[in-house]
């Protein structure tokens, strides 16, 4: 018996490859043929400075992607992040003008404002029992009229350097690339290792896939919930400061439409909306085809509104396809629970049940006993973890 176990513990064992943050390989595919097929038909795709501004524009919607991903593996959203990007670089801009704030805490200053208002979204969802949809669109509706309040309906202009201590990070170069670029890939890389392999992430999917099972296990659900939101609005934040400085200016609609840009990236890059599945690697693939298809299309010198009306079939593309992976996902594992003897306690947490309703107290009767499970999980929530 000792033959036949040894090859196959060796073969469950995890590879180095596995061990990496990058998932499946998302749109990757697609996005190879499409650039190469524009590199071939397309005049001035394949040039060096096209393809810099293809990064470079897409720095600001990858670390909201980023901001978005964290919300969306509990099976919640975020809707404000697109008026946290234009409200907290306004507030601060406002304050650098008219009543001398420090240039040296522009940045800071934003970042906090964006910390806090996420903080009020978790508090709102949390303690409050808010529906996430209602309670972020809330906040989206809030700070765009506030925004427009401080700003009394005026951008605000870069004109005697007042907004240096904002535009810096979107202006200066380092390796041939905006320093905003090197901070999005950053914010890329820490957020793929957090999701993959620290315990604060892999409370997310656990949440996101069964919350009922994820209370059972010991998880703080609610404190993770209030910290991803909080997190996310921080990430949000620093989008807006990194577009003051390609912008060099804050514009009263800083921001606005973007969350259905984030949510598409997401869906392409094979982001479940609800949660439990997906990898940020997966979602920057979907940011670059999104990056890509714009440029295309700017460079064909085709009309803005048939690049509104081309980003909204993509994303009614990529909602379908979401859609239909979702029930397929569901059907399998409906069938492979009708193939398994006794099996009617557990279809709640393969159908990743994010409700925690009855059918997540019959996952919570067996998440208890289950050493290994419960015990993997509370691992969650010892120090340097999810807390």
């Amino acid at each position: 018996m000792s033959d036949t176990s040894a090859p196959a513990d060796r073969s469950t064992r995890p590879t180095w490859a596995s061990r990496l943050p990058l998932g499946n390989l998302g749109m990757y595919p697609v996005v190879l043929i499409l650039a190469l097929a524009a590199s071939l038909f397309v005049s001035g795709f394949a040039t060096p400075t096209n393809l810099r501004n293809i990064i470079e524009q897409g720095a600001v919607l990858a670390v909201v992607v980023a901001a978005e991903v964290l919300v969306l593996l509990t099976g919640r959203f975020d809707l404000s992040l697109e008026s946290i990007v234009g409200f907290a670089p306004m507030v601060v801009a406002v304050l650098a003008t008219s009543h001398g704030l420090p240039q040296a805490a522009s940045v800071p200053l934003a970042l906090a404002i964006g910390l806090l208002v996420g903080f009020v979204n978790g508090f709102l969802v949390v303690k409050v029992g808010l529906q996430p949809f209602i309670a972020t669109l809330g906040m989206l509706l809030f700070l765009r009229g506030a925004m427009l309040i401080i700003s009394s309906g005026k951008a605000v202009y870069n004109s005697d350097g007042n907004l240096d201590g904002l535009a810096w990070l979107g202006q200066l170069r380092l390796v041939g690339l905006l320093t905003a670029t090197w901070v999005a890939v950053l914010v890329l890389i820490a957020t793929a290792f957090l999701t993959r392999r620290h315990r604060f992430g892999r409370s997310l999917y656990a949440i996101g896939g069964n919350e009922g099972a994820a209370r059972a296990a010991g998880i703080p659900v609610n404190r993770v919930l209030w910290t991803v939101f909080t997190l996310a609005g921080g990430l949000a934040a620093l989008a807006g400061v990194m577009l003051v400085g390609r912008l060099n200016t804050v514009a009263v609609s800083q921001g606005q439409n973007l969350i259905f840009d984030v949510f598409a990236a997401a869906v392409i890059g094979g982001i479940a909306l609800e949660g439990g599945k997906g990898t940020i690697f997966g979602a920057v693939s979907g940011v670059l085809l999104l990056g890509i298809v714009s440029n295309l299309l700017t460079l064909a010198s085709v009309p803005s509104y048939w690049v509104d009306a081309t980003r909204g079939a993509i994303i009614l593309i990529a909602m379908i396809v979401a859609a239909v992976a979702a029930n397929r996902r569901a059907k399998r594992q409906q069938q492979a629970l009708r193939r398994t003897p006794g099996s009617t306690g557990t279809s709640t947490a393969s159908g990743g049940d994010n409700t925690g309703t009855s059918g997540g107290a019959r996952v919570e009767q067996q998440a208890v006993p289950t050493g290994s499970t419960a015990s993997n999980a509370r691992s969650a929530t010892q120090p340097g973890g999810a807390a």
